[in-house]
C-alpha cells in the first residue's frame, strides 16, 4: 500500500494588506503519496506559490491541518520545522538561489553544514551529487562561470545532497530555454526514478506534462486533480530539437 507522504485537510491562507483581506487559498485539501510526481498548475494569482511555501513549511496556514510524513506541522517546534526544511525537503527555485562568491561545490555542500558531518565528508557527498547531475567537471567554478542550465543543475544538487524524501520545484525551468528547460525535466525524471517524492510548480503546460498527476488551482480552490494520461518524457521532448 502506498504510503501518505503529504495530506493537507482545508487548508486556508488570508493575508491582511491595508484594509484589504486578500484569500490566497480559499480551502484546499490535498493528498500527497510516496514517490508521486505532481504538478501543481494555475494561473498568477491562482494559489500555487503560497501552497507551495505551505507543503515546504516556508509558511503555515490560516486554518485547516498540514500532515507531513504522519507529523502535524502545527505542533512542531521551529528547530524541528527548520530540521524538515533541511533534511526532509529539497528545494529548487526558478532564480537558482545559489551564492555567487561560493564555488558550485560549496553552494552544494551548503546545506550540511548543520548536519554534524566534517568537511571532508560534506565536500565528498556535494562532489557524488554534482557527479550525478552531470557536473563533476564544474566543481570549482562560481555561478557566474556557468550557464542558466548549469546553474539549475547546482541548485538541484543542493536540494538532493541530504537525500530528501521529497522534491519541490518552484518553476524550476523558468528562466531556461527550451532545449535547456527539456535537459532540466529529464533530469527530474531520473530523480523521480530513484524514489524520490517531486512536487512541481508551473504555469507551463509542456512543463506540467512532465508529471504523472496534474492538479490545477484557480482563485485560490483545486479546479481539478486528474492523473496525466500525455506523460511527455525526456527522450520523446528531445527528438524535437534533433
Amino acid at each position: 500500500m502506498q504510503h501518505k507522504i503529504i495530506s493537507i485537510q482545508h487548508i486556508k491562507k488570508t493575508y491582511k494588506i491595508g484594509d484589504e483581506i486578500i484569500e490566497a487559498l480559499k480551502d484546499v485539501s490535498l493528498t500527497i503519496y510516496n514517490n508521486e510526481y505532481v504538478a501543481l498548475m494555475g494561473p498568477s494569482g491562482s494559489g500555487k506559490s503560497t501552497l507551495m511555501n505551505m507543503l515546504g513549511c516556508l509558511d503555515s496556514p490560516t486554518s485547516g491541518e498540514y500532515i507531513l510524513n504522519g507529523n502535524s506541522v502545527a505542533k512542531m517546534s521551529d528547530n524541528a520545522l527548520a530540521e524538515v526544511r533541511n533534511k526532509e525537503i529539497g528545494f529548487v527555485f526558478q532564480t537558482f538561489n545559489l551564492l555567487p562568491r561560493a564555488t558550485t561545490l560549496e553552494n552544494v555542500a551548503l546545506p550540511l553544514v548543520y548536519s554534524g558531518m566534517s568537511k571532508e565528508a560534506r565536500n565528498k557527498r556535494a562532489s557524488e551529487v554534482l557527479e550525478s547531475v552531470g557536473l563533476g567537471n564544474r566543481m570549482n567554478h562560481k555561478p557566474n562561470e556557468l550557464s542558466g542550465g548549469q546553474r539549475q543543475r547546482v541548485a538541484i544538487a543542493r536540494a538532493l545532497v541530504n537525500n530528501p524524501a521529497i522534491i519541490l520545484a518552484d518553476e524550476p525551468t523558468g528562466n531556461l530555454d527550451s532545449k535547456t528547460s527539456v535537459e532540466i525535466m529529464g533530469l527530474f525524471e531520473e530523480i523521480h526514478k530513484k524514489g524520490n517524492t517531486i512536487i512541481l510548480v508551473t504555469h507551463e503546460e509542456d512543463i506540467a506534462l512532465h508529471a504523472h498527476r496534474i492538479v490545477r488551482l484557480r482563485d485560490g480552490l483545486v479546479e481539478s486533480d486528474t492523473p496525466n494520461t500525455k506523460i511527455t518524457t525526456y527522450k520523446n521532448r528531445m527528438e524535437e530539437f534533433n
